[in-house]
């Protein structure tokens, strides 16, 4: 989950065995009423908004895909849902992602050893390599927002992922000159 701008939680939820199209997207408000918002996803993952917070971006991983939707910020709703970006299975999977003040896009690409930038048109612009293959999300911190942290996980790889990448499971700090992220929002209730 993430908050938007005005505080509200936002969710995506999955079925445990995964099976396909059992996914939500909910809104929580500061009273704590929620509202399912979207359905059909198999595994709801990052969100993010654009920096005019004209647009929601939500991952849905088992389908490799980022959607973006048009996002009516004081309202808290979300429509015209289409696919912004999908990568082939070959590419690693979208997994957490953030945005930054020019809006582009930074999303962990989870079993690909890597975080990418997305122009706001879902064009990759960057790759960062990463020293473990299951980059999980990502986020803009420090000072003048210009630190991205990058979390991973170790779960489910073998003993001989391990070996060749021992710092699966550690929290990165990447430093982006001339790039800024944007501060994230706390819940408002």
């Amino acid at each position: 989950g993430k908050c938007d701008r005005m505080g509200r939680l936002w969710i995506g939820s999955l079925d445990m065995a995964t099976a396909a199209n059992r996914g939500n997207l909910f809104r929580v408000d500061a009273d704590g009423s929620w509202k399912k918002m979207d359905t059909g996803f198999t595994v709801a993952n990052g969100l993010g908004w654009s920096p005019d917070n004209k647009l929601m971006y939500f991952t849905d991983s088992m389908r490799r895909t980022i959607y973006v939707y048009d996002f009516d910020l004081h309202a808290g709703e979300i429509s015209n849902r289409r696919a912004l970006i999908t990568l082939d299975a070959s590419d690693g999977t979208p997994d957490g992602l953030t945005v930054d003040q020019d809006g582009c896009l930074w999303v962990a690409i989870w079993d690909a050893w890597r975080v990418s930038r997305f122009s706001a048109d879902g064009e990759e612009m960057l790759r960062i390599k990463m020293p473990v293959p299951r980059p999980t999300s990502c986020c803009f911190g420090g000072e003048n927002l210009d630190t991205l942290y990058v979390t991973s996980a170790s779960v489910r790889l073998n003993v001989e992922a391990l070996a060749a990448a021992p710092q699966s499971g550690s929290l990165f700090a990447i430093r982006t000159p001339g790039i800024r992220g944007l501060p994230e929002t706390i819940f408002a209730g």
